[in-house]
């Protein structure tokens, strides 16, 4: 069979995308489940601002299914472990992506892995598969180290440096580099400063539902797609260049460029532009986050960053981790640390679906093509599951703590068929970046940060990380100021 398309959408418009959705709603067949399903900006932009509360007090309220009318329409939540594991893999075929709230990120990523189901999705997965082997994610470790060595040169003594976004360009050189071949110091990279753009267009669906509707000059959708266009210019010409020379790697976009059926079709620019845009995405967003959230936790736990560096002294003794060290876990403590960071601030935090046909959950219906999301972020914070959920407590993830969890428990990449592809490298990138930090300088929080969440698609830190540096001989020694030491 030729290599196809994914089907269209319903519309492209997103005011006719309200009427259909509407239209969904009151052809659905059986009753919807109990909750807030009243008409409420207020409701709505709650969700939008800060959505885990509202989410865990419905949980309290209604159990682990219930109904929230958010802007025009009814969204059905399922929190906890036996409905993460129902969406994620037992009743996964009863659910869609690609008409989910996903919808919104096709303008921006195209028709990538996140945004596509069915046969469509299983071929591009099954063609990029070979590139996230283990094998080859550990030939990425020198560019890892490589890229975060020159990175550090920039933080030094007696600066503040904004953790979040130094992260963030560090995350996407790696990607570029490590994932597609592309070299963030050529031409056309140093031409368009790409963690900007990506800044630029994923702000997009940080802005107010009502905003997001509008079209033409000045509004948040023309500046997301001035960043897109960007963006699309430095991944073609490098598509092109691949193409005219031959160049080929060990690397994803070499991959995608060769892939071909049974009958020699291969993958057009724009498939492959929408592949690569949407690995760039989830390779450098998801570590920045996570990377931020662990040293905002960390600056609270120095006796945890000391755990850390007393690990790494005996097992690294000054050298760098190499990719088997970090993928064996034999840093137990960053992995603890790790999975505790992931587990408070999932970055895809939420998964979007909609219902192929009607069913029942815990005793309670859910109609056919009716919005239905799993929430990792509340799972992970519900408290008959994980006690002191909002404490942060790496040993919950000791060998001996974690076989206690219940299936579909954790899950901060998703489950089933559609588990993160990249799942490997956004931790070995991870674990690369946190620890040549942690051996580099002590990072503290000015005491009066607050830190605020936002979702855009994926949870950070709103108003970046600022970070005070200090020198590698007060690793042991924090500061007597204000600051909060790491």
């Amino acid at each position: 069979m030729p290599i196809t398309s994914p089907p269209p959408l319903r519309t492209m418009s997103p005011w006719l995308t309200v009427v259909k959705d509407l239209q969904a709603e009151r052809a659905a067949e059986v009753p919807f489940p109990p909750g807030e399903t009243s008409f409420s900006l207020a409701r709505t932009k709650r969700f939008a601002d800060d959505p885990l509360p509202l989410l865990l007090e419905s949980y309290e309220r209604y159990g682990p299914i219930f109904t929230l009318r958010l802007f025009h329409g009814q969204v059905v939540f399922m929190l906890g472990p036996e409905a993460n594991h129902y969406m994620t893999v037992s009743h996964a075929s009863n659910f869609e992506w690609r008409e989910s709230h996903f919808r919104e990120m096709i303008s921006f990523l195209g028709d990538g892995l996140l945004t596509t189901d069915g046969d469509y999705h299983r071929r591009s997965r099954q063609a990029m598969l070979p590139a996230f082997h283990s094998e080859r994610v550990k030939a990425t470790i020198d560019t890892m180290t490589e890229e975060t060595g020159q990175a550090l040169q920039s933080i030094k003594p007696g600066t503040t440096v904004d953790l979040y976004k130094w992260t963030r360009k560090l995350a996407l050189r790696i990607a570029m580099k490590a994932l597609f071949g592309l070299d963030p110091d050529g031409a056309e990279a140093q031409r368009v400063d790409a963690a900007a753009l990506f800044e630029q267009a994923l702000g997009f669906y940080a802005t107010d539902f009502r905003l997001r509707l509008l079209r033409g000059p000045g509004t948040p959708w023309q500046r997301q797609q001035r960043a897109t266009k960007l963006l699309n210019g430095l991944i073609y010409a490098e598509i092109n260049r691949r193409r005219r020379t031959g160049e080929r790697g060990m690397d994803v976009l070499s991959l995608l460029l060769d892939a071909s059926d049974d009958e020699g079709h291969t993958l057009s620019d724009v498939q492959i532009r929408d592949e690569v845009m949407t690995l760039l995405f989830a390779g450098h967003d998801t570590t920045t986050s996570t990377v931020a959230f662990m040293f905002y936790e960390l600056a609270h736990h120095p006796e945890v960053v000391q755990r850390m560096r007393r690990e790494q002294q005996q097992t690294l003794a000054g050298g760098l981790p190499t990719a088997e060290q970090l993928m064996r876990g034999e840093l137990g403590e960053l992995e603890m640390v790790l999975e505790e960071t992931l587990r408070k601030y999932p970055p895809a935090w939420i998964g979007p679906r909609r219902s192929v046909r009607a069913f029942e959950f815990q005793g309670k219906t859910v109609p056919g093509d009716a919005f239905v999301d799993y929430c990792s972020w509340a799972s992970h914070h519900l408290p008959d599951v994980f006690p002191q959920p909002f404490a942060f407590r790496p040993e919950r993830f000791s060998a001996e703590a974690k076989a206690t969890l219940p299936k579909g428990a954790y899950v901060p990449f998703g489950g089933g068929s559609r588990t993160c592809i990249g799942m490997r490298f956004g931790q070995l990138e991870v674990r690369t970046i946190a620890t040549m930090l942690l051996g580099h300088c002590s990072l503290e929080l000015p005491a009066s940060f607050q830190l605020k969440v936002r979702q855009m698609p994926t949870i950070s830190p709103k108003e970046g990380l600022p970070m005070y540096v200090g020198s590698p001989a007060s690793l042991n020694a924090p500061r007597n100021a204000d600051p909060v030491a790491a």
